[in-house]
């Protein structure tokens, strides 16, 4: 069995983003050389997120909207009372999740219709990075 791994390094511009990532994950499997097996991405960082969803502009919108309603970066932390501000990114990382793991079919990502990888940033404008891990033959 092979182990390949890498890290892919994102700095949005903006305090929330919901970036596309799977061409770069489809890189780092070509790279891997593994045809079977199983690819997991995972954010290393607190304040991001990696999910799994459709491409479509208007459900990125209803993500952040929904996501602010839950989880309002101007409501009371606790959190935000040792001098952090980003609280709100804490729990936002929680509701959307820390990592995704896909099959990996004849040397493809198996994905159903649509999906597509993302990372969300919920406490931008500085480097964090994502893992890619694969496994397989």
């Amino acid at each position: 069995m092979k182990s390949y791994r890498e890290e892919l390094w994102f700095e949005t511009k903006t305090r929330r983003a919901y970036l596309n990532i799977t061409p770069q994950v489809e890189a780092v499997l070509k790279a891997s050389g593994v045809t079977e097996g199983l690819v997991l991405v995972n954010a290393m960082h607190i304040t991001a997120s990696v999910y799994i969803n459709d491409d479509e502009p208007g459900l990125l919108r209803d993500f952040d909207d929904v996501l602010e309603r839950l989880a309002p970066h101007d409501a009371r932390y606790r959190h935000n009372e040792t001098g952090e501000d980003n609280g709100d990114a804490h729990v936002k990382r929680q509701l959307m999740g820390r990592e995704v793991v896909v099959a990996v079919t004849d040397g493809r990502l198996d994905f159903g219709p649509w999906e597509q990888i993302f990372y969300g940033e919920f406490d931008g404008c500085r480097r964090k990075r994502v893992l890619v891990k694969v496994i397989g033959e």
